[in-house]
């Protein structure tokens, strides 16, 4: 008798243990961080546009294509930015421009 009462106790405290250790679920803290930076891309009405080069500030950014609009951007950092768009030897567009933070600006070229 005192045998059975000894294994339903331990019975009893092993279920109530694991209940217990399974009721537990450590913290748990999800971070995320929004990239706000201003973004351009551009709308191709040639196809062969897609070829153009992309020049920010100077500097060789790559070509049209890459940056499509709906498609992909390019992220800069916000203020007035020069642009220039060059197909082989033809400017296809030179403009100076401001983004702030948050702003998707999409360039046409034709």
């Amino acid at each position: 008798m005192k045998r059975l009462i000894s294994q339903v106790f331990f019975v009893v405290a092993a279920a109530t243990i694991g209940l217990l250790s399974a009721c537990t679920q450590m913290p748990t803290e999800k971070q995320g961080v929004a990239d706000i930076r201003p973004q351009i891309s551009f709308q191709l009405e040639k196809a062969e546009l897609a070829q153009a080069q992309i020049r920010i500030n100077g500097l060789a950014m790559g070509q049209a294509g890459d940056f499509r609009d709906g498609q992909s951007s390019l992220r800069l950092i916000s203020g007035t930015h020069h642009l220039q768009v060059l197909w082989g030897s033809q400017v296809v567009l030179d403009e100076r421009f401001y983004v702030a933070d948050g702003v998707n600006k999409s360039f046409i070229l034709k």
